[in-house]
């Protein structure tokens, strides 16, 4: 390998990123974009599915480093074997080194970072109902999806791991898939933190109830954070807030974008597309309230049958939001791969002049994207998914910087943000 030059060595030095990260189960890039705003590179995400390869790639440029783009790798995470000849695991091991090596040879020094955010559709109730036997397959074998990356933590050894998933992942009716992982994790030195956060909490225009699971070596942690909790073993402790964001609201997160008619598609902002309305979904969009409930579509007869039984019955569940407007002093319901569509939520946009539901790319505003990230998909439909399934970039930063904090060199508190 050729000797740097001085000049070279300053550059190199002054463009050292404060990780270098693998971004597991990438999807679009929500985890990613996060990480990159954190003062990371990421090297990689890791996705078995192509169809967010495009909007992962044209969106995520490292601004540390080399300033390169982060490579999409589309490979099955599990093992290749006769029951399951699609696995790719070994194929992925060699590529993973092959890509973190040079990164980790110019930045000896600076930590290794694993984001391990597996799809949380296995740990999601909704998903249990109507589904064929193939699915249901494929979801029990997606639950093992947290586990089969311990295999690359065995042989990378991260400085850093952070996971997300569903509030309900910790339910042990899924088989205790969360505790295992973090059993697993201090088996091997690290010290675990996790507990159930609320993404408005850290500035995250939504309310978003989601699984945090926090590690780091011990060997590089700091000691003064790390609790001791006698026969419950050492922890670290979760921040249920970022202390330097208030909440967001929806019209502070939308309202800069101009109007839509339903069905109208903006000439310029890429995403800004709403869904066209049927002519019942219209009038009862507009008899809808911002932030109100639904009794007035049932008052007007526009109800659907089944939401009246259900409130004969005295079991209002969640059916009133679904035909509401957001309210646009509070942050938003949780967005949903559904979520341009006003029958599955509270979708419905707060303005009463705009007639419609959220457009992409204000639902990707709602999980924190900034503006310029475009989602490439053929449908509203398929955009819709990848933003509802994203993790939200504001959240992920969050965590990312204080782990970092979390370090050994480091004497700011962690749970404090840049």
């Amino acid at each position: 390998m050729r000797k740097m030059t001085p000049h070279e060595k300053r550059s190199t030095i002054r463009n050292a990123p404060k990780f270098i990260a693998v971004d597991f189960f990438c999807g679009a890039g929500g985890a990613t974009r996060g990480l990159i705003d954190a003062g990371g590179y990421v090297v990689a995400g890791v996705d078995k599915e192509g169809s967010c390869r495009k909007t992962y790639e044209a969106n995520n440029f490292n601004t540390t480093g080399d300033r390169a783009g982060a490579k999409y790798v589309q490979m099955d995470i599990f093992d290749k074997t006769d029951d399951y000849p699609e696995g790719q695991g070994e194929e992925l091991m060699r590529e993973l080194q092959r890509l973190l090596d040079p990164h980790q040879r110019t930045y000896p020094h600076v930590p290794l970072l694993f984001a391990i955010c597996a799809p949380c559709q296995p740990f999601t109730g909704l998903t249990r109902i109507e589904m064929t036997d193939e699915r249901r397959n494929r979801r029990i074998r997606d639950r093992g999806l947290l586990a089969q990356t311990f295999k690359f933590v065995q042989e990378f050894a991260p400085t850093i791991i952070i996971s997300e998933n569903v509030a309900g992942i910790q339910n042990p009716s899924y088989g205790g898939v969360w505790q295992d992982f973090m059993e697993r994790l201090k088996s091997e030195g690290y010290v675990v933190g996790s507990g159930i956060v609320d993404a408005s909490e850290f500035g995250v225009p939504q309310k978003r109830k989601r699984s945090i699971m926090v590690a780091v070596h011990k060997n590089s942690c700091r000691p003064d954070i790390i609790l001791n909790e006698g026969g419950e073993g050492e922890r670290l402790l979760i921040p249920e807030f970022d202390p330097e964001v208030d909440p967001v609201t929806v019209a502070q997160a939308i309202g800069h974008l101009p109007p839509l008619k339903a069905g109208e598609k903006h000439d310029r902002i890429p995403n800004h597309q709403s869904q066209r309305l049927s002519d019942i979904n219209l009038r009862r969009i507009q008899l809808a309230q911002p932030g109100g409930r639904n009794d007035v579509l049932i008052e007007a007869g526009l109800g659907l049958p089944c939401h009246q039984r259900m409130r004969d019955k005295g079991k209002s569940g969640g059916f009133s939001d679904f035909y509401m407007r957001m309210a646009p002093d509070r942050p938003a319901p949780t967005i949903t791969t559904k979520c341009t569509n006003i029958s599955n939520g509270r979708f419905g946009h707060f303005d009463p002049s705009q007639d419609r539901g959220i457009t992409v790319r204000e639902a990707a505003a709602l999980q924190s994207f900034p503006d310029d990230y475009e989602f490439y998909a053929p449908s509203l439909g398929d955009q819709a998914k990848m933003v509802g399934n994203a993790i939200p970039p504001r959240l992920m930063r969050f965590f990312a910087i204080a782990m970092v904090r979390a370090l050994r060199d480091n004497v700011r508190p962690y749970y404090f943000p840049a």
